[in-house]
């Protein structure tokens, strides 16, 4: 967004102080690796992590399942261990969806900071 050939993100930067600028530096954009990262820290780290630990279980289920399906003598023993490899794909699936609606989450709460904070600057220039 220009204003006058300035850049607005220039213009908030000059009106913070050190602090809230730092503040304000903090919630720029991140790159996927450190959202990744921030999903292990805050309040619901030990729910990360448990979660983490089960997709692990699951997958080596998958592996394991997948080894059994293609070794079957049978049709009935290789709709068993597709059923096993289906259902532990499938919940490895949905608790990734579940890390990247997180990340999701965590990117919209920085973005909606940064309009609080864009806000704020904005209503104490009218008031003062």
């Amino acid at each position: 967004m220009k204003r006058n050939d300035e850049n607005i993100d220039d213009l908030i930067q000059q009106a913070l102080s050190k602090e809230e600028a730092e503040f304000y530096d903090s919630l720029d954009e991140q790159n996927l690796f450190d959202q990744w990262i921030n999903l292990y820290k805050g309040k619901f780290k030990w729910w990360t992590i448990l979660i983490t630990v089960v997709m692990i279980v699951f997958l080596g289920v998958s592996v394991y399942s997948l080894v059994q399906f293609m070794s079957a003598g049978s049709i009935e023993e290789m709709l068993k261990w597709g059923a096993a490899l289906f259902f532990s794909l499938m919940a490895t699936g949905m608790m990734k969806l579940y890390g990247w609606m997180q990340m999701d989450k965590y990117a919209l709460m920085r973005e909606i900071k940064r309009l609080e904070l864009q806000i704020s600057l904005l209503v104490s220039k009218v008031k003062g």
